[in-house]
């Protein structure tokens, strides 16, 4: 009996990328996949048939390529073939006619690509080769698992070193399509969060939970690391969620370079999950290198953390802003929720003796959470720094506790 092969689709302008896609597909098969072309041209007709046409794609955006070419604007055409694009994979995938997808392009053919592939869930293979890879490249990623390959030259036409790069693009995805997806984990998963300066209490936390038969996800609170957890959280991941380092509201608030955006702090509550809360690493605003921070903020706490990252502590008033702010967002929580805050640092810079220490300034976040917080909402303080081994048993309890009562 024949086993069927894993099918990769393809993203490309056909109308000026027709020789590298034509390449591109059949390394790809050659490596043992068969593979779906999707055209995404606007202009000039391809010289060859793929099996999803730019008219198919544009229809799928509710337009007409006849319309976008009357139209004569090349960055609305781009966002219309990048939506239909979208939705045109997305389509694929429920039918399980896409086991991976790969797309080649400049600055508009990286847009079309990537904005397809942030539609697909995590896990579906995803690769974007791309002029674009070598620069910044979060607006393409976002909160999906992209991966990016720079070209190095232009992907036009035919010449031994894009050969090459689009030979190797063409193992690799042919290679995660292939590869058999990992069992699919029995135990329920908890969602935290975490920073340089609360890792031990992290690290601890994921311990406790793993021992009492939790799987635990950590996010990194660096931005796209909030952003991701809070989609994954609306997409009922979690049966739970540890929120240990919710720094990114302090960038958000004060103008910081790792901020999660507004709703940062929302989906567990919106969605009646079981949350713990923690000033983790608020008491900090990332900013970039030293060279970069501007003169507003020179005259206050700074550590160096890195070459590339200054952090700036967060003042009385800001603090209280910041109590003010949970709050608010937890008040309108669905599910248990619980706060647990360190009073004696609320990361391992701010702990005592520490190079941001500022004792008045947490005081002041919890004054201010307390002054507004819903009063069936429990506020937990321990006398101990975040990272305290105490402290992480106190969250993990409350956690338990709260799951326990659902």
């Amino acid at each position: 009996m024949s086993v069927q092969k894993p099918t990769v689709v393809i993203l490309s302008t056909l109308d000026t990328k027709s020789e590298p896609t034509r390449f591109l597909k059949d390394r790809i098969e050659q490596a043992g996949c068969a593979t779906h072309v999707v055209d995404t041209g606007v202009l000039g007709e391809p010289d060859w048939t793929p099996d999803t046409t730019r008219y198919q794609v544009a229809e799928a955006a509710d337009s007409s390529i006849e319309i976008l070419r009357r139209q004569g604007h090349r960055g609305k055409a781009v966002g219309t073939m990048a939506e239909g694009a979208r939705e045109v994979v997305i389509e694929l995938q429920r039918a399980g006619k896409l086991d991976g997808v790969i797309s080649l392009g400049g600055g508009q053919g990286t847009v079309i690509g990537t904005t397809a592939m942030r539609g697909l869930p995590v896990g579906v293979p995803k690769l974007m080769v791309s002029t674009m890879a070598s620069g910044i490249t979060g607006h393409y990623v976002g909160t999906r698992d992209i991966a990016m390959i720079y070209s190095v030259v232009d992907v036009m036409g035919s010449n031994s070193i894009l050969r090459q790069v689009l030979a190797n693009a063409a193992g690799a995805i042919a290679g995660m399509a292939q590869m058999p997806a990992p069992d699919a984990s029995t135990q329920k998963t908890i969602a935290l969060t975490s920073f340089g300066i609360t890792t031990p209490c992290v690290l601890a936390c994921v311990d406790a939970l793993e021992q009492r038969g939790y799987e635990a996800a950590v996010f990194h609170a660096n931005g796209t690391g909030g952003k991701s957890m809070e989609e994954m959280i609306r997409a009922n991941r979690f049966v739970g969620v540890l929120d240990i380092t919710t720094t990114e509201l302090a960038d958000e608030v004060v103008g910081g370079i790792l901020s999660a955006g507004p709703d940062r702090l929302e989906a567990a509550g919106d969605l009646g999950i079981p949350q713990v809360v923690v000033p983790g690493a608020l008491d900090v605003v990332n900013l970039g290198g030293r060279h970069t921070v501007e003169a507003r903020v020179l005259n206050r706490q700074l550590h160096e953390h890195s070459p590339v990252s200054t952090l700036v502590r967060t003042t009385v008033e800001e603090n209280a802003v910041l109590g003010n702010l949970v709050a608010v967002k937890l008040n309108r929580a669905k599910g248990p929720v619980t706060v647990c805050i360190p009073m004696r640092g609320f990361s391992d810079y701010g702990r005592e003796g520490g190079p941001i220490h500022h004792a008045e300034a947490d005081c002041a976040f919890t004054e201010a959470l307390r002054s507004m917080l819903r009063p069936d909402i429990p506020v937990h303080t321990l006398d101990v720094g975040i990272n305290d081994p105490k402290f992480a048993g106190l969250l993990v309890d409350n956690l338990l506790k709260s799951l326990n009562e659902t």
